[in-house]
C-alpha cells in the first residue's frame, strides 16, 4: 500500500457511506409517499377524466423511478481539493527586536490575614 505524501484534507473528502445511503432511503421514501397518494387520488377523485390518468400514469411509474434513484450513487462529490492556507493573511513584518528577550515576572503576594492587621 503506497502512502499518501500529505494527508487527505477533509474538505475534500467524499460524502460518507452511511450519509449516502440515507439520503438514497429518504428520497426512496418520498417517492414512495408520492406514489401512494397518486393511488388514492386515482382512486377517490370523481368523475374519472384525464386527471385520473395521470394520477395513474404516476402511481405506475414512480415505482421505476423511485428504484433507479436510490440505486444512483451520490453525485455530491468535491472534485478539487479546498485548499485552506490560500485563505490565510499573511503576518505584517515584525518589528525588530531587541537581543534580549522580554521576560515578564510575576510574583504573587498572599493575602493578609486579619490578625495581622491589627498589630
Amino acid at each position: 500500500m503506497k502512502r499518501a505524501s500529505r494527508p487527505q484534507a477533509a474538505t475534500s473528502l467524499e460524502m460518507a457511506p452511511e450519509d449516502d445511503e440515507n439520503l438514497r432511503i429518504r428520497n426512496y421514501l418520498l417517492t414512495m409517499a408520492v406514489r401512494l397518494v397518486c393511488i388514492i387520488l386515482c382512486a377517490v377523485v370523481v368523475p374519472y377524466g384525464w386527471h385520473t390518468a395521470l394520477f395513474a400514469v404516476g402511481a405506475i411509474a414512480l415505482p421505476y423511478i423511485a428504484v433507479v434513484i436510490a440505486n444512483a450513487a451520490s453525485g455530491r462529490r468535491v472534485t478539487t481539493a479546498e485548499n485552506p492556507t490560500l485563505a490565510q493573511l499573511e503576518a505584517p513584518p515584525a518589528a525588530p527586536e531587541d537581543d534580549a528577550p522580554t521576560v515578564i515576572r510575576i510574583a504573587e503576594r498572599p493575602a493578609p490575614r486579619p490578625e495581622d492587621e491589627t498589630s
